[in-house]
């Protein structure tokens, strides 16, 4: 069923971020959400993971209203990766995946074999078993970015929330974690929501997109009905040229001075 949001309206005091918008992001699908700065893009995270409430309006996941869910239930539900995952503790890589179990371990538990079953595969899904028992502390920002994505797979969670994950990565390993996100979308059924700067990618992983600008939903659908010159030059105010990749077998773009 996914998120459900209905005329959602959220101001930090004085400066209203969203006036009533209304969408829906299906389960099991990999949605794309896009924008200039301060379009509303981050914020719009933090509400469906509930780290912020709306002053007016419902958010619904899996048709369940997220009010109803306790911290705990909704860490078995979704799980985020930040833009910028800082820690100053010197964990080591293995610790900090582990933390992805928490939310599954009953109080004063230990992990169990499947807990590290689970971060084990995590790990080796995004290439970081090599150096699983160095400090988060001593890795590149590319290298702990890498890290927090693996304890979000461990997490097990039914959703995956990106806030711009990629943004810290090389192009071989921004490929790479968008691959595997979207292999589970499809063969597993996650449901993945992600902010993006590359609309190149989003057109490429996306199965829908969401544009927002000033606060507002300015398109939202797939790729072929909104991945257009017209839903561009509306967005961002550039000039463009979409064409169809047959390498790649999808939409791409081309700005224009």
């Amino acid at each position: 069923m996914g998120y459900i949001l209905e005329d959602i309206c959220f101001s930090y005091e004085n400066r209203a971020i969203f006036s009533g918008i209304s969408l829906e992001m299906e389960a099991g699908g990999f949605h794309g959400v896009l924008g200039p700065n301060g379009s509303g893009k981050t914020t719009l995270l933090d509400l469906i993971t509930g780290h912020l409430k709306p002053q007016n309006g419902d958010i619904l996941l899996d048709g369940r209203p997220l009010d109803d869910f306790n911290a705990g239930e909704l860490a078995k539900k979704c799980a985020l990766v930040p833009q910028d995952f800082r820690v100053n503790f010197p964990f080591t890589v293995d610790q900090v995946v582990m933390m992805g179990r928490y939310p599954h371990l009953g109080r004063f538990s230990a992990p169990g074999a499947k807990d590290r079953e689970l971060v084990d595969r995590a790990m080796a899904a995004t290439g970081i078993s090599d150096f699983s028992l160095r400090h988060v502390t001593e890795l590149s920002g590319g290298e702990r970015q890498r890290v927090v994505f693996a304890r979000a797979l461990a997490q097990d969670a039914s959703c995956l929330i990106l806030d711009e994950a990629f943004s810290n990565l090389d192009i071989r390993h921004t490929l790479s974690l968008m691959t595997l996100a979207a292999d589970r979308v499809k063969n597993n059924g996650l449901t993945v929501v992600s902010v993006m700067q590359d609309l190149n990618l989003a057109a490429r992983f996306c199965r829908s997109l969401l544009f927002l600008k000033n606060g507002r939903v300015a398109a939202h659908g797939t790729v072929d009905e909104v991945f257009t010159e017209s839903v561009i030059k509306e967005v961002f105010d550039v000039s463009s040229t979409v064409y169809f990749d047959e390498t790649i077998n999808c939409k791409q773009i081309v700005f224009l001075k």
